[in-house]
């Protein structure tokens, strides 16, 4: 582990040089000696996504009373979830809602998933159940006291203003139920070139977390997977999530905030963040190593996911 440690800094320090080729070996060497330790398997993750897809194949009747987007809500501590992988502008995101004077940011929160968990087990009468029957059960279960849960446990991170954001990125796996327990959240995507999202992901160490990111043909698939499941959600919650492409936010911050404040039913604010020049320096970065992802990106058009050069 030190080894990795010791490449991944060596593959940072080369890419700040401009040396891309010596940046890539230590890279590769790194996420390797990395992989190595690791007990993993991709074909969980993706089965996965096709449980939850089965489990919500529809859209619930609980959204035809949903309150319009872009209407302020009255309920203190409103949910503002930002998703997507990491990596993809989440925390930019987050440090621009968090700018408003009505949004407490409570950072990422492990809240959501553990509120499910505690109910489908209560649920269920258990102390444990398997992958399959937990995916199964949290479809069946009362949405009305997931939402309670999750917002009783979320509490001590979200002050007193009217909105919090959770910037939790795996909550993307659940917004067919943040939609059903929490009628009034926002939901928020952060959307970034396939390419460009899994270099960020591959070059970066998550100790524990994203253990799919250390290879990239795992990488690729579990990309694959995400995005089938973002577009089964698109396609049952119609309007309940708001998508912001990382690129249109740099090359357009004003336009891209105001329609951000909009879907979040925030009033404009003139902050530091609105006027401030975002980095736009890693738009590109990916190019650099674009013959060492040619197979990742070969992988993703296989799949049908468009990757422009």
């Amino acid at each position: 582990m030190a080894r990795m440690c010791l490449n991944m800094a060596l593959a940072k320090e080369y890419e700040d040089l401009g040396e891309y080729g010596r940046s890539w070996i230590h890279l590769d060497l790194g996420a390797k000696l990395h992989r190595r330790q690791l007990v993993y398997h991709v074909d969980r993750d993706v089965q996965t996504v096709d449980l939850i897809i089965a489990a919500f194949p529809q859209q619930p009747p609980s959204s035809r009373t949903q309150p319009a987007m872009g209407q302020p809500q009255p309920i203190m501590g409103q949910p503002i979830f930002i998703v997507g992988l990491p990596r993809s502008g989440i925390t930019l995101v987050e440090r621009i809602l968090s700018s408003h004077s009505s949004v407490q940011s409570a950072s990422e929160l492990n809240d959501f998933s553990q509120a499910l968990l505690d109910v489908v087990l209560r649920s269920a009468n258990t102390r444990a159940i398997e992958r399959e029957e937990l995916v199964a059960r949290s479809a069946k279960i009362d949405f009305a006291a997931l939402g309670r849960e999750y917002l009783e446990r979320a509490r001590p991170a979200t002050a007193h203003k009217t909105h919090f954001t959770d910037k939790m990125p795996l909550n993307y796996l659940y917004c067919g139920l943040i939609h059903r327990a929490l009628p009034g959240a926002r939901i928020v995507h952060l959307t970034r070139h396939p390419l460009a999202v899994c270099y960020g992901m591959y070059k970066t160490h998550f100790k524990d977390a994203y253990p799919c990111s250390y290879k990239l043909e795992e990488l690729g698939r579990y990309y694959i997977a995400y995005r089938k499941l973002m577009a089964h959600w698109h396609a049952t919650l119609p309007g309940a999530i708001h998508d912001l492409s990382y690129e249109r936010l740099v090359a357009n911050p004003l336009g891209e905030i105001r329609r951000l404040l909009e879907f979040c039913g925030l009033p404009w604010e003139e902050t530091p963040q609105v006027r401030q020049s975002l980095y736009d320096a890693s738009l590109t970065q990916w190019r650099h190593y674009a013959t060492q992802l040619e197979k990742l990106r070969s992988q993703l058009l296989a799949a049908g996911i468009e990757v422009e050069s």
